[in-house]
Order: structure tokens, then C-alpha cells, then sequence
């Protein structure tokens, strides 16, 4: 399971801008603001970012100055995954390691949504004991409880990050982890999809 919320994108149109720098031709730039604050990319400049896009990653340098935020909540599994895209990336976290006593273990702590009937039953007696553990460690402040919380949490525990990123980041995500088998990767591809000028600035190798 993943799910994204809160996303927002900043910072368009200066990047926009900065795609004209290196040849001095502001001028012609066509893109502007409607009436509603939103950012609209004209012709002229569709054209150009297509070129640099499709050019590679030194030529598109102007993606990198477009940034998005995002709430992702996802499994430990994917988180380690994601985490090796470190490179203009921050993160901030909920934190396991102070609120894992915090409320009662429940299913809808983990991503449970590919176990069968049995795996699920057998993955109850892991929550119960996650919680007969959790009880013992509020009840006495045993570090020793607290431990086995953190050592025996499985890695289907569900942590929610605010992510922020670029479109470059972005792009290389996409394109690497587009056909993955975690599903959960297909899903944060979707998102990808659906940001503004995506298909544009990020997607477009797809149509070669």
C-alpha cells in the first residue's frame, strides 16, 4: 500500500525562465500566470523544454529548479528502496523510534493488502504480540520492551514521510521504477504521471 497526499508544486516558473538563460532569449518566452495564480506554459517555451527534455539530463538542467512536496505513506519495505535516491531529496518523518508505543497495534498499521486469509491470520498473532510487548514497556518504562518493539516490527509497517524532490529526481525515478514489481511503485509512478507538465518534462521519452 501507498498512498500520496498534500502535493504541491513550486518554482515553475523561475525554472521556465532559467531555461532561457544560456541563450539570452527571455524574450520570447510565452508563458504566464491566469487569473487563478496557475502557472500556464506557453508554445514557445513547450517547445523549447520538449528539446531540452528529450536532450538529457545536462541539457534539461532547469527541471532540477522545479520542486514538489508530498506526504508518502508506505511501507518500511519501499521506504528502503527509496531511500537510496538520496540525491536532492529531504525527508522529514514520523518517528518510530519515539511514538512506536504511541497508540495500540492495529492492521491498519501495516500494508497487509497482498497477504492471503492465512498469512493474515498468522500475521495477527505478530500485531498481538507487538502490543502485549508495547503494554509491558508503558506499564514499566523497560527499555528491554521498547526493544523488542523496534527489533521485532515487521517491515510492512506503514511510516508517512513529507518528501520534497525535484523533477529530475523525478524523471530517474520514473523511468527505473515504472515496471517494478512492488506495486507500491507503480502507484507513486501514477502520481508522477499526474503532476503538472508531466508528460512534458517528465514522461516524454515514453513517446520515442
Amino acid at each position: 500500500m501507498l498512498k500520496t497526499e498534500r502535493v504541491a508544486v513550486m518554482n515553475l516558473d523561475n525554472a521556465l525562465r532559467g531555461m532561457r538563460n544560456p541563450m539570452n532569449s527571455w524574450e520570447k518566452s510565452d508563458s504566464y500566470f491566469d487569473e487563478n495564480g496557475t502557472y500556464i506554459i506557453g508554445e514557445a517555451d513547450k517547445k523549447l523544454a520538449s528539446t531540452l527534455c528529450r536532450a538529457g539530463s545536462s541539457d534539461r538542467k532547469f527541471i532540477r529548479q522545479i520542486f514538489v512536496s508530498m506526504d508518502i505513506t508506505a511501507p518500511i519495505y519501499w521506504w528502503k528502496e527509496f531511500d537510496t535516491y538520496k540525491v536532492a531529496t529531504v525527508a522529514n518523518s514520523t518517528s518510530t523510534m519515539h511514538k512506536i508505543h504511541a497508540k495500540p497495534f492495529s492492521r491498519a498499521d501495516f500494508s497487509t493488502d497482498h497477504m492471503d486469509e492465512e498469512t493474515l491470520a498468522q500475521f495477527d498473532g505478530v500485531i498481538s504480540y507487538l502490543e502485549v510487548l508495547r503494554t509491558k514497556f508503558l506499564e514499566t518504562k523497560d527499555k528491554r520492551y521498547w526493544y523488542d518493539m523496534i527489533q521485532f516490527l515487521p517491515s510492512s509497517f506503514d511510516q508517512m514521510r513529507t518528501v520534497t524532490m525535484n523533477y529530475e529526481t523525478l524523471t530517474n525515478i520514473y523511468y527505473a521504477r515504472r515496471y517494478h514489481k512492488l506495486e507500491e511503485w507503480h502507484t507513486f509512478c501514477d502520481t508522477i504521471k499526474e503532476l503538472p507538465y508531466a508528460e512534458l518534462l517528465i514522461t516524454c521519452h515514453d513517446e520515442k
